[in-house]
C-alpha cells in the first residue's frame, strides 16, 4: 500500500515537472499558438465548406491556409510600406512647417485660449512627438522583418494542423479536462463566439472603417490618407468618439484651407458612410455575439500592444474574451447551482 502511494506521488510530481518544462519550451511561441487557434476558429467555416466538397482533410486545410495567406500578405505588405513612407513624410512636414503651419497655429491659439493664464500648450511639439512615435513603431516592424516572416510561417503551419486535426484534439481536450463534458462544450462554444466577435466584429469592422476613412481622405484631398486610415482603425475602438478623432481635424483642415465644398463632402462621408458601417456590418458578420464593452476592448488592445507589440492587437481582446467566457460560465453554472460545487 505504501508503495502505491509513493508511486502515485512520484507520478504526479513527474507529471508536474514535465508540464513546467514543456511550458518553458513553448513559452517563446505561445503568442503564435494563440493567434493560430483564433484564426483557425474564424477560418473553420471555409474549411468545413471545402470538406463538404469531398476533399481530404489535408487538402481542405491547405487550401484554406493558402487563401488566408493570399488575403493577408498582399494587402498588409503594400499598406505597411505605404504607411511607413507617409509617416516619414508627415514627420518631416511637421518639423518644417510645410502645409500644416496655419492649421497647427490656429489650433494652438484655440486650445491656449481655453487654458488658464500662464499655461501654454505646444501643439507642434505634441504632433511632432506623435508622428515620431508612429514612424518609429512602423519602422520597428520593418526592422524585424525576418522575425515577422518566421512567425507568419509558424502561424500558417499551425493553422493548417489546427484545421486538419482540430476536431480530434478538441475531443482529447474534453476527455482530459476535469470539468464535466457539458461545461467543456459550453466553454469551447462560448470561446468560439468570443473569438468571432473580436476578430470578425470589433477588429474587422475597425479595419473597414479605417479603410473608408483613408479612402475618403484620398477622394477629398486630405494628404497621407493611408497613414490616417490606420490611425482611424485604432481610434474606431474608442467608444462614442471613434473615428471622429481623425475625421474632425481633417474636416477643420479642409475648411481652414478654403476647401469648403470638400470639407462638407468629407463630413457627409464621415457621418453617412464611416459612421454607419458598424450598424450595418455587425449583425451580418457577427450574428450572435458576446457583449463585451468596446471600452474594455480598447484597453485590452492598448494593453496587449504595450505587452506584446503588434500581436497584442489580437491577443489582448482574446484574453479578455476568455476571461469573460469563464466569468459567464461561473455565473450561469456554479453560482446559480451551488450543489454543483
Amino acid at each position: 500500500m505504501q508503495t502505491k502511494v509513493i508511486e502515485r506521488y512520484f507520478f504526479f510530481g513527474l507529471l508536474l515537472a514535465t508540464f513546467v518544462f514543456a511550458f518553458f519550451i513553448f513559452r517563446p511561441f505561445w503568442v503564435v499558438l494563440v493567434l493560430s487557434v483564433a484564426f483557425s476558429i474564424v477560418l473553420y467555416p471555409i474549411y468545413e465548406w471545402l470538406r463538404k466538397k469531398n476533399l481530404p482533410n489535408w487538402i481542405a486545410s491547405l487550401l484554406t491556409v493558402v487563401l488566408f495567406a493570399a488575403i493577408i500578405l498582399g494587402p498588409i505588405s503594400g499598406l505597411g510600406i505605404l504607411v511607413f513612407d507617409q509617416s516619414q513624410d508627415v514627420y518631416k512636414e511637421v518639423l518644417s512647417g510645410e502645409n500644416v503651419d496655419p492649421f497647427i497655429d490656429s489650433m494652438s491659439r484655440a486650445i491656449n485660449s481655453l487654458l488658464p493664464e500662464g499655461v501654454t500648450f505646444d501643439l507642434r511639439e505634441k504632433v511632432s512627438d506623435l508622428t515620431l512615435l508612429v514612424s518609429d513603431n512602423v519602422a520597428k516592424i520593418f526592422r524585424t522583418t525576418l522575425s515577422t516572416f518566421f512567425s507568419l510561417v509558424l502561424i500558417f503551419l499551425s493553422i493548417f494542423y489546427f484545421l486538419k486535426d482540430g476536431a480530434r484534439w478538441r475531443k482529447t481536450l474534453i476527455v482530459f479536462s476535469p470539468l464535466p463534458d457539458t461545461d467543456d462544450e459550453k466553454i469551447i462554444h462560448r470561446m468560439g463566439l468570443a473569438v468571432n466577435a473580436v476578430i470578425k466584429g470589433y477588429l474587422f469592422i475597425a479595419v473597414v472603417q479605417g479603410f473608408l476613412v483613408g479612402l475618403g481622405f484620398w477622394i477629398f484631398g486630405v494628404p497621407h490618407g493611408a497613414l490616417w486610415g490606420v490611425v482611424a482603425a485604432v481610434t474606431s475602438l474608442i467608444p462614442t468618439f471613434g473615428t471622429a478623432l481623425v475625421t474632425v481635424p481633417a474636416i477643420i483642415f479642409l475648411f481652414m484651407g478654403g476647401s469648403t465644398f470638400l470639407a462638407v463632402s468629407l463630413l457627409i462621408w464621415a457621418v453617412a458612410v464611416v459612421g454607419m458601417v458598424d450598424n450595418f456590418l455587425s449583425p451580418v458578420v457577427i450574428g450572435t455575439k458576446v457583449n463585451i464593452s468596446p471600452f474594455l476592448i480598447l484597453f485590452s488592445v492598448l494593453g496587449g500592444i504595450s505587452l506584446l507589440g503588434p500581436a497584442g492587437i489580437l491577443v489582448g481582446p482574446l484574453t479578455l474574451s476568455f476571461l469573460y467566457t469563464l466569468i459567464s460560465i461561473y455565473k450561469n453554472e456554479f453560482k446559480q447551482n451551488p450543489a454543483a460545487q
